[in-house]
């Protein structure tokens, strides 16, 4: 029996509420949308209500600023439909993320009275005939985290308060075992017979009963998620123990290869050695927190995450949280970590897009509690997206794969697929020297929670997530959504880079983040890594619901929270820092010698947590896992018959194959301004980049060379399905064919993360993941030299549901998704897949499966609903390793003009991307490698290792040569050259197999991509760059500099020695600051980092700035209009408004506002003289975030920062949701003939531009810069900081390669030209 420690808990009525009308809710095309999905409705309007939780009545003035706050957004006209009523809100019981961050902004505005805001959106609908209402409010809400009321004025349900819940005890003494094992089903722990054993002796052994919160904290700490069971387990195979748990297996390649390797398996994020290089960062320097740079070993430290179950219930915060979690993971490691560059994986389903539906697709069908593969595929990514743009790390890299298919096995004919999605976050940061390793826990250590509120959120998610979808109750799944809030966490990591920039004066002593099992996992790991034990307070934890029980408190898994240990002498300066940031924080207790863990309870005076440190870690009987050696028949795959049309056509839409540009283009991959290679390649920005590659820091090292770090990742989970070690092999091959593009320089630079997805226990996947972990820990990773420091594992991969009585299931294969990390000596030589033009090359293959053309698992056998029977493989990892070391001495060489490694699809799609980026025919030929149309068929589809390299006619032989002398000889084949006539040809014998134009077959491959698009943004916007693919005049990104980008006009300047004084300010969730103080340093400032609760504080005054940089990011998450929050906390106070006025009115002063910047700088256009016909920046037309290498030209206009600029067209560096400019015709014609208008974007042949992607935003004319009638001030939504080096550019002239400062520098040069 679970039973409550008696004590009344009556639920209290909430303050008054006040109920105020906002702007319509939905755009035209999303009402069109909507309206079709809803047949029975005749018309419909959408508007948003605010909430508003007052704590005492407002007065007039107080009232006027929140009606001013809750004003934003475009303008829309709408006229109520009379129909029924359904109001949307956020569940009860929950805070949105909206509602954390308006609040905010209106505390900051000075609005105290408001205790807090939610808004909702209230639909009316207009019906045609009976339809339930049950089943309208399904297509108006997402159940998982919002709710359905019937007027307006039921929300005041959002604002009941509860008096807090009581602790439960399970009676374990009086009821014994039988007491523990129904409550584990009733609370959901998912402990095992042999735990639920050791709980009764332990608890027994202590003579009392355990509370609920003990319970669920010992089944989250012991959960599969924490503990990784199976892969500790002791394995015995045909009757026989096996020496090594398959976690020992991984770790025989750090012990076969340790060198570099700083932290392995022992921390939140593995880390290894990298180069010296300046390292920026702001630091004490006369009373103000000055940019500067510090010479010092820039180590690298990489993580990969997986989030699959939250993603398969709730995809957008499934997936935004799982990005949130490992941004954490990195920010925790050592002392405090930077997060630099993100990736993302995910693997579905079968997508069935309504009216594309593909031949290989069928119903097959899925059970209602999880999304659908097209749902996950719509709204996953742009979770992800989302949160990695609010905290401001580039998403570089990653993967997409579907797969369903009905595939022999060990089990029989079953169905394989990914109901249960494999959604994976990770990326790469950097970690100084003295913070690698966590120190020592003190007795009397203060231990503290930084980061948002306890809420009633994902609650059991470790637990949850170590089930097969179907074994948990559906009612659990919704304790398992999770939100995100990155605004908070990028606030919680300006403290963490606050703290690490202090060097040896970091107050940090210890840091973990809050992940699965909330607190009760976070806080003893942290004391527990030490041998310590924990005095703590519950009810310190910040909470957002004070209802809360003490279970509830301590379990929850609210998102962007760290727990971390503090000397007593460090925590006033510890607390200053978190003030600066508003980060919140509370001390919760402290770390004691003896190992005892108590949580004490002021509200109801007794201990909801009392235990010895080991009965929570105290390891329970180790877990046995066993089974027998099977085989099955595996169906041949032929070619024969399959016409070669037919084949292209299918692969070219296969998602895996397909364009990935819907997944790119809404993450931004230029913030921090250290990007070098996205995934976007070459003048027509096409996105089949093989790695990502990022730079250590600002400056080139004393060699002039820059440095940098590289990712890739590598996955073949289709062959697994024919021979699974031969997928784990390929997916460890495939990651470093990726990486070659970059000059990594060895093997031995490369690390790599491994992370296992299988259905254990279900008939051979034990079998699999046995002998796929021991052919890569074992045999292929020990022989090629590199080592796995780092992984994850997921290991419930199966769906089971009943459909009409029938059981049905859809399993997974065994799933080794592999990312791979480096250093890179020189990022400059990196090569892309883009094939060059102007002069006589060919292409040659470099077939590491040496002419084999094994078709098992290919996307070719997919299309054709099959796999295969002969999987590729990597045959002898000697073949590897000598293609690794030619390739990288040629890249250094400057032989390798375009470079693409063959995966998906096969040598044929390996082409076509290369031709595709670079706008040109390719006549390919096969003779080498084929002898007729099936084996002609197999040799352009095989998946087998290698690549294709372009060579200058001249290079050929010599290049041929190198690869033979280093074991390759039979491996190197011509299979094709460029040519003009812009058109795919397949040539065998003589013959022309098949030919199609270049643009026919790009449309082809572009089209899934499209078809998503449209689904997912406005159609129009999606329907104009799909159309734009088949336009052969379009010549691409272009240049035309109207001044000598080789002229530095501030070096004057800089050899005087004075450095003006410039406010590169930021609000709470800007990102874009560092990159804006480094171009504004490199010019010769003195770039002073500005917060705006130093303005508030007093701590800094405007007056002593020459100038002022408001920087892009998402101030307040972008709630209540974009900026708008930011500029209406000065505007509504009187110190703030005056000190802003003052400096503007002052002529020797100058500003800029860039993307977020911008748009703040706009609504602050009544105090800035001259800038009264400036517009506001509403919400893109495509209505999605738009991250893309946009062409602008700078227009004739008094900007004193784009003098000598006026018709320079260059492309530029855009990433923003709200861009568009709002403007009558006339107030947009004034700007004109005034010269106001600064910058505009134009298409590839320099027309203003008004077609989407060339005009991302939708904007009239391209309008997207402004400047004042002195030109003093200009603001502009394009990036010129994160593309003011050569090497920060997606695509760059090659005669700019010999210059370190970008055009764009000269922007920042003429500023302190015109300060003098």
């Amino acid at each position: 029996m679970i039973s409550p420690v008696s004590h009344s808990h009556p639920m209290e009525k909430a303050d008054p509420m006040l109920i105020l009308p906002g702007s319509p809710a939905l755009s035209a095309f999303r009402k069109e949308k909507l309206l079709e999905a809803l047949p029975q409705v005749a018309a419909l309007s959408a508007r948003f209500v605010h909430f508003v939780e007052l704590s005492a009545d407002l007065d007039d003035r107080e009232r006027q600023v929140l009606d001013g706050l809750l004003h934003y957004g475009p303008s829309l006209e709408e006229t109520a439909v009379d129909g029924e009523t359904f109001v949307v809100v956020p569940r009860p019981g929950t805070v949105s993320p909206w509602s954390s961050k308006a609040t905010e902004i209106c505390h900051n505005a000075g609005l105290d009275k408001v205790a807090r805001v939610e808004r909702g959106i209230e639909y009316r609908l207009r019906l045609e005939g009976e339809v339930a209402r049950r089943d309208l409010a399904a297509a108006l809400h997402d159940r998982m985290v919002e709710a359905v009321l019937d007027r307006v004025e039921d929300a005041d349900r959002l604002f009941t308060h509860h008096q807090p819940r009581p602790l439960a005890t399970v009676d374990v003494i009086g009821g014994g075992r039988e007491a523990l094992a129904e409550a584990n089903g009733a609370l959901g722990l998912a402990l095992a017979d042999d735990e639920i054993d050791y709980l009764v002796e332990r608890f027994t052994a202590l003579g009392r009963n355990p509370s609920d919160a003990e319970l669920m904290m010992f089944a989250q700490a012991n959960s599969e998620h924490c503990r990784h069971k199976i892969f500790n387990a002791d394995w015995t195979i045909d009757g026989e123990a096996q020496d090594l748990s398959l976690f020992a297996m991984i770790r025989n390649t750090h012990k076969q290869a340790p060198d570099g390797v700083l932290s392995a398996y022992s921390d939140n994020a593995a880390v290894v050695q990298g180069p010296s290089a300046d390292r920026f960062f702001p630091a004490e320097d006369s009373g103000a927190q000055v940019y500067r740079y510090v010479n010092e070993p820039v180590h690298m430290l990489m993580k990969v995450e997986t989030h699959n179950h939250p993603t398969a219930i709730a995809p957008h915060p499934g997936a935004a949280t799982g990005a949130g979690g490992e941004i954490r993971d990195e920010g925790a490691t050592g002392r405090g970590g930077k997060p630099k560059a993100g990736l993302t994986g995910f693997s579905v389903s079968n997508l069935r897009i309504p009216g594309f539906e593909q031949p290989w697709e069928d119903d097959y069908g899925r059970p209602d509690r999880i999304a659908s593969p097209l749902d996950i595929m719509i709204d996953g990514p742009l979770g992800g997206a989302a949160f990695n743009n609010e905290f401001g790390r580039p998403n570089l890299c990653g993967y997409f794969r579907t797969l369903e298919v009905q595939a022999p096995g060990i089990n029989g004919e079953e169905r394989r697929g990914y109901h249960k999605p494999i959604m994976i976050a990770g990326g790469l940061g950097n970690v100084r020297d003295g913070d690698v390793h966590k120190n020592e826990i003190p007795d009397g250590a203060k231990v503290i929670v930084l980061g948002g509120p306890a809420m009633l959120i994902g609650l059991g998610g470790g637990a949850a997530s170590s089930m097969a979808s179907g074994e948990s109750d559906e009612t659990l799944d919704f304790a398992s959504v999770q939100r995100g809030n990155p605004e908070i966490e990028r606030r919680v990591q300006e403290v963490i880079d606050r703290c690490w920039a202090l060097g040896e004066h970091n107050p940090i002593v210890s840091i973990h983040d809050v992940g699965a099992g909330g607190l009760s996992n976070a806080l003893p790991e942290l004391v527990h890594d030490h041998d310590r034990g924990a005095r703590l307070e519950l009810r310190k934890v910040p909470s957002a619901e004070p209802g809360m029980s003490p279970v509830e408190i301590w379990c929850n898994e609210a998102q962007e929270r760290y727990v971390l240990a503090v000397l007593p002498e460090d925590l006033e300066r510890f607390s200053a820092l978190c003030d600066r940031e508003r980060a919140p924080f509370a001390v919760l207790g402290e770390a004691t010698t003896e190992e005892h863990l108590r949580v004490g309870d002021e509200h109801f005076g007794d201990a909801p947590v009392d235990l010895p440190m080991d009965v929570l870690f105290g390891k329970p009987p180790k877990m046995q896992r066993a089974f027998d050696r099977e085989d099955f028949e595996r169906r041949p795959f032929s070619t024969e018959g399959i016409k070669l049309k037919d084949a292209i056509e299918r692969v070219m839409r296969l998602p895996t194959v397909a364009s990935k540009n819907f997944l790119i283009t809404i993450g931004d991959r230029s913030v921090t301004g250290l990007v070098h290679r996205d995934q976007m390649v070459g003048p027509w920005q096409v996105p089949v980049a093989d790695c990502a590659v990022t730079a250590t820091g600002y400056n080139p090292n004393q060699d002039n060379i820059s440095t940098g770090e590289a990712m890739a990742m590598g996955e073949r989970t289709p062959a697994a399905l024919v021979n699974a070690p031969a997928a784990g092999r390929m997916a460890v091959a495939e990651t470093l064919t990726n990486l070659a593009a970059a000059h990594i320089g060895s093997l031995a630079n490369i690390r790599l993360s491994a992370n296992w997805m299988a259905a254990a226990g279900h008939p051979g996947e034990d079998q699999a993941l046995f002998d796929t972990v021991k052919a890569v820990g074992m045999e292929l990773c020990p022989a090629l030299g590199i080592a796995i420091p780092v992984g994850k594992d997921s290991l419930s991969m199966r769906t089971l549901w009943q459909e009409r009585g029938i059981e049905k299931s859809v399993t997974a294969p065994l799933s080794l998704i592999v990312s791979g990390f480096a250093t890179v000596t020189d990022i400059g030589l990196t090569a892309t897949p883009q094939i060059r033009t102007g002069m006589d090359s060919e292409l040659l293959l470099i077939d590491l499966g040496r002419g084999q053309d094994r078709l098992g698992g290919s996307a070719l056998a997919q299309v054709y609903g099959q796999v295969g029977d002969q999987a590729p493989d990597l045959d002898d990892p000697a073949d590897l390793i000598a293609f690794f070391d030619t390739t990288q001495a040629l890249l250094a060489e400057g032989r390798l003009l375009a470079y693409h490694d063959r995966s998906d699809g096969g040598l044929f799609t390996t082409l076509a991307e290369m031709a595709f980026a670079g706008r040109v025919g390719v006549d390919i030929v096969l003779d080498n490698i084929a002898g007729d149309v099936p084996e002609a068929v197999a040799a352009l589809f095989a998946e087998e290792a290698g690549a294709v390299i372009q060579v200058r006619a001249e290079d050929v032989a010599a290049v041929r040569q190198r690869y033979e002398d280093a074991g390759l000889a039979g491996c190197v084949h011509h299979v094709g050259t460029p040519n003009d006539d812009d058109v795919m040809r397949l040539r065998l014998g003589g013959a022309v197999l098949r030919e199609r134009p270049r643009w026919g077959l790009q449309r082809l491959w572009s089209e899934t991509s499209y078809r998503i698009q449209a689904l997912r943004d406005n159609p129009d916007c999606a329907r104009q760059e799909f159309d734009a693919v088949p336009d052969s005049n379009d010549p691409g990104l272009n240049v035309r500099l109207t001044f000598d980008m080789s002229e530095d006009v501030a070096a004057p300047y800089l050899n005087r020695g004075a450095r003006p004084a410039i406010a590169v300010l930021r609000e709470q969730g800007v990102n874009g600051h560092m990159e804006m103080a480094a171009a504004f340093d490199r010019a010769g400032f003195r770039a002073v980092d500005v917060h705006m609760s130093d303005l508030l504080a007093g701590r800094v005054d405007l007056a002593d700035m020459k100038g002022l940089v408001a920087c892009g990011g998402f101030s307040y998450g972008d709630v209540l209009g974009a900026g708008e929050g930011w500029a209406k906390t000065v505007l509504y106070n009187e110190q703030l408004r005056d000190a802003f006025n003052r400096f503007f009115f002052r002529e020797d002063t100058f500003a800029l506002g860039v993307c977020n910047g911008c748009q703040m700088l706009s609504n602050l256009k009544d105090l800035i003289p001259g800038a009264e016909h400036w517009p506001r920046f509403v919400r893109n037309l495509s209505e999605q975030f738009e991250a893309r290498t946009s062409l602008v030209e700078v227009q004739d206009s008094p900007s004193i920062l784009l003098r000598d600029m006026a018709g320079t067209r260059l492309p530029i560096a855009v990433a923003h949701g709200e861009g568009r400019v709002e403007i009558s015709d006339d107030a947009l014609n004034r700007n004109e003939e005034n010269r106001l208008l600064a910058m505009r974007f134009v298409d590839n042949l320099g027309n203003p531009a008004e077609q989407y992607p060339a005009n991302p935003n939708g904007s009239a004319r391209g309008a997207t810069g402004f400047t004042t009638r002195d030109g003093r001030v200009t603001i502009m939504m394009p990036h010129p900081e994160r593309v003011f080096r050569v090497l920060q550019n997606s695509w760059i002239p090659d005669d700019w390669r010999r210059f370190e400062n970008g055009p764009w520098y000269r922007m920042f040069a003429n500023a302190r030209k015109w300060v003098g």
